[in-house]
């Protein structure tokens, strides 16, 4: 067991807790740049052996299957997020979009300027306005509680295009969307 601890803290907790101070250089170096004293050390961000190496190198690595990924995506900057290899959204509870990413934008063909401040539901994405997707949405709102996944077909300004959708709302209460396509 202890073999898996120094790993676990390596990787997950750099993630969930920014404050970590167990290293001296994680306060040191949260507001410089990762990659200008960090590069040298690329092969230790694989490994996740320093918090300061492992927050900003596991956040770049987003993945749709990620277990934490909606408090992946809270501390994740918006160059992470637009670069992630799938669909980002992030909408208030209302459902009006804050945040719309690059893989979302070429999957829809719409420009996240033009996205962000519209809701999603009604003025974004009207084929997601009904029971199974708004539904689940606004249900998962009202308890606080919103982590629900499923497999729905976008037909809006596009082919019916089939994607795996999965909606959370971190501890900090922001909810997010996110869209794989098949």
């Amino acid at each position: 067991m202890p073999d898996q601890d120094p790993s676990a803290d390596s990787q997950e907790p750099s993630i969930l807790d920014t404050g970590t101070t167990e290293p001296a250089p994680d306060s040191d170096e949260t507001s410089a740049p990762p990659e200008s004293s960090d590069a040298q050390a690329s092969p230790s961000t694989e490994e996740a052996t320093s918090p300061s190496d492992a927050e900003p190198s596991e956040t770049d690595e987003l993945h749709f299957e990620d277990d934490d990924l909606a408090e992946k995506l809270r501390h994740a900057d918006e160059d992470q997020l637009d670069n992630a290899p799938f669909g980002i959204i992030k909408v208030d509870d209302e459902g009006e979009v804050e945040f719309f990413n690059q893989y979302e934008s070429e999957l829809s063909g719409m420009d996240p300027e033009e996205v962000v401040g519209r809701n999603f539901f009604t003025q974004v994405a009207p084929c997601t306005n009904n029971r199974l997707f708004r539904g689940r949405f606004k249900k998962g709102v009202r308890r606080g509680e919103l982590d629900e996944t499923f497999t729905y077909t976008y037909t809006y300004k596009m082919r019916p295009t089939l994607v795996d959708v999965h909606m959370y709302r971190d501890e900090a209460g922001h909810n997010w969307i996110t869209v794989q396509k098949y």
